[in-house]
This record gives C-alpha cells, sequence and structure tokens, in this order.
C-alpha cells in the first residue's frame, strides 16, 4: 500500500450528495481482480457519453483535474455497494484523499485498506472550501495525517478524525497483512518459545 504522510494538492470539486459506489465504478467494470485500467472507468457514466466520447463539461475531463490528488465530494460519499473497486478506481486516477462531511462505513473501510484516505469535515469547513476553491480553483490544500489536520487556502486549518490502526498502516504504507509482517521477529521468538515450552512440542514429555 501506497504510504501516505503529507499531501498538498489541487482539488477536484465534486460537491454531489449521496454518490455511490456504482456512479464511482459503474458495475460492467466489476469483473477485474486488476486495479490496473480502472482509473479510465472512474465515473464512467457521468464521464462518457454513449458513444465513449468524453463529456466537455465533467469536472473530470477538465485540464484542472489533471494531476489534482484530492477530490472534494458531497455528503455520504460510497453509499450503495460494499465493492472494493471503487477505492481502486479513485486511486488509480490518482486521488490519494477524498473530503466529504460524511462517507459509507463500508466505503470508509476500504479506502483505507487501499491507501485512500476518507477526510471528514463539518459542514462549516467543506463550506469553506467549496468557496474558496470557487474563487480561485487552481488553489491547493494541505492535508498532514500525523497531525490530522486539512489546510484550507489562506491558511485555515481544520481536524479530521481516522482510527489509530489505520492511521499507522497509511504512514507505514503497509497493509493488514504487512502490519503483522512488522513483528516477524517477536512472532518467531514466541513460536520458539512455545515449542519449547513443556507439553507444547519437541521440549514436552514424550
Amino acid at each position: 500500500m501506497a504510504q501516505f504522510t503529507t499531501l498538498t494538492s489541487r482539488v477536484v470539486v465534486m460537491p454531489v450528495e449521496n454518490i455511490d459506489t456504482d456512479q464511482i465504478i459503474p458495475a460492467r467494470y466489476l469483473k477485474t481482480t486488476d486495479k490496473a485500467g480502472l482509473g479510465g472507468n472512474l465515473f464512467a457514466d457521468w464521464r462518457y457519453a454513449a458513444d465513449g466520447a468524453p463529456i466537455p463539461g465533467f469536472v473530470l475531463n477538465q485540464p484542472a483535474a489533471k494531476g489534482a490528488a484530492v477530490l472534494l465530494a458531497g455528503d455520504n460519499f460510497g453509499c450503495g455497494s460494499s465493492r472494493e473497486h471503487a477505492p481502486w478506481a479513485l486511486t488509480a486516477f490518482g486521488f490519494r484523499a477524498v473530503i466529504s462531511t460524511s462517507f459509507a462505513d463500508i466505503f470508509l473501510g476500504n479506502a483505507l485498506k487501499n491507501g485512500l484516505l476518507p477526510v471528514t469535515v463539518d459542514p462549516a469547513t467543506h463550506r469553506a472550501l467549496i468557496s474558496a476553491l470557487a474563487a480561485f480553483p487552481v488553489a491547493e490544500v494541505t492535508i498532514d495525517l500525523a497531525s490530522q489536520k486539512l489546510t484550507l487556502p489562506g491558511g485555515k486549518t481544520a481536524s479530521f478524525p481516522i482510527d489509530g490502526f489505520s492511521k499507522t498502516c497509511l504512514l507505514e504504507g503497509v497493509d493488514e497483512l504487512g502490519y503483522i509482517l512488522t513483528f516477524a521477529p517477536e512472532i518467531a521468538a514466541f513460536e520458539r518459545r512455545s515449542e519449547g515450552a513443556p507439553g507444547t512440542g519437541a521440549g514436552g514429555p514424550s
């Protein structure tokens, strides 16, 4: 999993409420088990016309979206089905964080497991960010995971929540298995002690 420490980036603004996972990545793209290429199908039904041509007015098709690593979404982002392909598609496009006032629980868990940081802010901060980006669309925000701080254009900061385990995994760039493997020496030592304990193996009574 890609490490996340501090990110400074431009923002793609898509303040639509209740964006569900079928809108993020339509069901017809779920047959793949490979993350590669999913970024091209992100928001496919909003992004492309019936003939496959990009819709010029859609935000991801505009030049300003290129290289932006933060998505600003509306409330209840990621609702709907539990497909892990949704964070896959977002990260494959290049997003490392999504800012919203709330996230669906299953999407939030899937995002954290795949290196995508959900940044939950209060409605006032959300409105302030939308206003700032409307006035200056190429403005940047900074997300500092260690301090759990979001810095808006102009310098205002807001805190955001994250559970301690997910935070550690993101800061270290490891998934759940990778985190366990960081304790490999301790696990091996425990196994050696267990094997030598009475009644538990070669060191026990015959």
